[in-house]
């Protein structure tokens, strides 16, 4: 619940767009250290993952995080709440605290970060304690903040929120960053045309709702664009917007090696955490994968998982959060905005060579896309 990095002048004209004015809060909290913090999230990934997913009754967890402020500039204090699953997902959990952390390195911000319970029903009570703290902007980390958000932030007009992802809002201090999933999901699922031998591939999604609609819909199209007489399985780990389907790995596996054993060579996996069940089931089945959000090749703690993962579908999430802080800093409200491929929002990995030989392809496809002879598909 992605996935190259976009180029200094994209962000500086994104940084212009969103600015107006919103002042940021005093510092009212001490904070403690982020840069040793974060970095070692990546080596523990798995196993944070493992614990997040398996408690069904835990309580909101919190990380406190600082960095020097830079030039002697009034510091800014960011909230950020985050999704099930909470930091060491390996996806889209983590881009953010990558964002973060480039934040507090180069532009001095300090943070407080809080994880939801595991059914996720205490979000507006983790926006509710931020903004009482006086953190301000404050990022809700998925779309499933989309109702809670809205609610507090009308309770707290003087704050500037900010969501990742999913639908637009109308309330006036919530600004939407948003992503062109079925862009980067097309470019991956033509990878996996071109490249399986059986020509059946999968697609795992974490639940139906109008994010991963997008992710599955792009994947199709850009397997049809190669080869229409393709088969695409289509399994989702949980129903309507239900977030439980991101780190269910055991649901997963099961859906993974149920496509490998009916002929799939190629799983693309948008749930989340839930990629710890399906890269099992092809390492057992001597398939291969397509990840999700971050490049996967790079991400994953299990190194004998790196030769199964074809590309994956890198999102933007962390440039995303560092832009939005960014301009909030510059001293200016925040506007809604969508990553696109245009913008190196979303496309695909090529750590390890696996694409190496489609490369001209894929980038046919891209740049057809960029300039309109191609629109992808959102359901």
């Amino acid at each position: 619940m992605p996935r190259r990095a976009a180029g200094a002048s994209s962000g500086a004209r994104y940084a212009r767009n969103i600015r107006a004015s919103v002042t940021p809060t005093p510092s009212v909290l001490e904070e403690i250290p982020l840069r040793h913090s974060i970095k070692a999230t990546a080596l523990l990934a798995a196993v944070a993952l493992g614990l997040a997913a398996c408690s069904s009754g835990s309580s909101t967890t919190t990380t406190t995080t600082t960095a020097p402020a830079a030039g002697g500039a009034t510091t800014v204090k960011v909230g950020m709440a985050f999704d099930t699953g909470g930091r060491g997902d390996g996806t889209f959990n983590d881009l953010a605290v990558k964002g973060l952390e480039r934040a507090a390195k180069e532009l001095g911000v300090t943070a407080k970060e809080l994880s939801p319970n595991a059914d996720g029903t205490n979000r507006a009570d983790l926006l509710r304690q931020l903004a009482d703290s006086a953190y301000n902007p404050i990022i809700g980390v998925g779309y499933a903040y989309g109702d809670p958000m809205d609610q507090v932030a009308k309770e707290y007009p003087k704050v500037q929120f900010v969501r990742i992802d999913g639908g637009p809002s109308t309330v006036a201090n919530v600004a939407v960053m948003d992503f062109a999933e079925q862009e980067g999901s097309f470019l991956v699922g033509v990878a996996a045309a071109l490249k399986s031998k059986t020509k059946k591939v999968g697609f795992i999604g974490g639940n139906e709702s109008m994010v991963i609609n997008k992710f599955g819909a792009g994947f199709v199209q850009g397997v049809k664009a190669v080869d229409p007489a393709i088969v695409v399985a289509d399994k989702r780990l949980a129903s309507g917007d239900e977030g439980k389907g991101f780190g269910d790995t055991q649901g997963a596996k099961v859906a993974a090696a149920g496509m490998y054993q009916d002929g799939a060579d190629i799983v693309f996996t948008a749930a989340g955490g839930s990629f710890a069940g399906s890269f099992p089931a092809a390492k057992d089945a001597g398939k291969l994968v397509i990840g999700v959000d971050s490049d996967q090749y790079n991400t994953v703690s299990d190194a004998t998982w790196k030769p199964l993962v074809l590309t994956s579908m890198v999102k933007r999430v962390d440039n995303a959060v560092f832009q939005s802080i960014q301009s909030f800093r510059s001293g200016g409200a925040l506007k809604s905005h969508s990553f696109n491929l245009k913008d190196d929002g979303v496309g695909y990995s090529q750590s390890g060579g696996f694409v190496d030989d489609i490369k001209t392809q894929l980038e046919d496809y891209k740049s057809k896309i960029v300039s309109g002879a191609i629109k992808v598909n959102e359901k």
